[in-house]
């Protein structure tokens, strides 16, 4: 016998959950079966992700695969998406690099006409994930631009990364679905969390063609730090910031 709605709610809510409704709503959708349905509600309840218990993200309209231990798409995302979508032509050449899901280039692929799309990730988690939402022989797997083709060297039009931004000290007081659930190295972004940010600036203007864009995520602090690199490793910073999606990113355009 399925677990009454009513029942599903009131344990939702009494383990913490906010928006118990509309996830007890989206558990009762999901569940093929009774049994399924309870094991579902358990996981949750044990604190995972509730993307994670169901296997899928809705990230700008699209569902996007979701794997357990893979670094679930946030909200405020979408605002890198819309900047990047912005700056890429039809026809573009587009790299997401630390894709995770793949969530962002997934969209992209939506949003631009006939894109070239990539992708890449360090861990194998994310990276089989993203093979769900990207076609597999577009994603690849290691650090940075090291797995991307040789043939993309010069020749990117908009690099868009979501790079782990969370100062290591801060990682602690992140909310345990975050800490407890999704990969450390999706997360932690070094003392001040810009190290990776700092380490995609570096080679940025060896991979993107004459024009072309790196787009970052940062938080509000960071962003001053992050676009100084960027002019460092000679691109055009600019500072995009979204009061509505609580969202801040750094574009670097490579001069003409």
């Amino acid at each position: 016998m399925a677990l009454p709605y009513s029942t599903i709610v009131t344990t939702l809510r009494a383990a913490g959950c906010v928006f118990a409704e509309d996830e007890a709503r989206l558990l009762v959708e999901s569940a093929a079966t009774p049994t399924e349905l309870a094991a579902m509600v358990d996981r949750r309840v044990q604190g995972l992700p509730l993307e994670h218990v169901l296997g899928w993200a809705e990230f700008c309209g699209l569902r996007v695969a979701v794997d357990p231990g893979v670094f679930v798409p946030r909200q405020r995302t979408e605002f890198l998406v819309r900047q990047a979508a912005s700056l890429a032509p039809a026809g573009a050449v587009v790299v997401d690099l630390c894709c995770g899901s793949g969530a962002v280039g997934a969209v992209l692929a939506r949003l631009v006409d006939d894109i070239d799309l990539h992708a890449a990730d360090v861990d194998p988690a994310a990276v089989a994930c993203a093979r769900r939402n990207i076609p597999g022989d577009r994603v690849h797997e290691g650090d940075l631009y090291a797995p991307l083709p040789a043939d993309l060297r010069g020749r990117i039009d908009v690099l868009v990364c979501n790079a782990p931004y969370v100062p290591t000290d801060a990682i602690g007081m992140m909310p345990p679905e975050a800490r407890d659930y999704e990969p450390l190295v999706a997360l932690d972004g070094g003392a001040d969390g810009t190290d990776v940010q700092r380490r995609v600036a570096a080679d940025a203007v060896r991979w993107l063609a004459p024009g072309g864009h790196l787009l970052v995520e940062a938080g509000k602090r960071q962003a001053p730090v992050t676009a100084a690199a960027f002019a460092r490793c000679g691109l055009i910073p600019c500072v995009v910031t979204s009061d509505e999606l609580d969202a801040t990113v750094v574009i670097g355009s490579r001069p003409l």
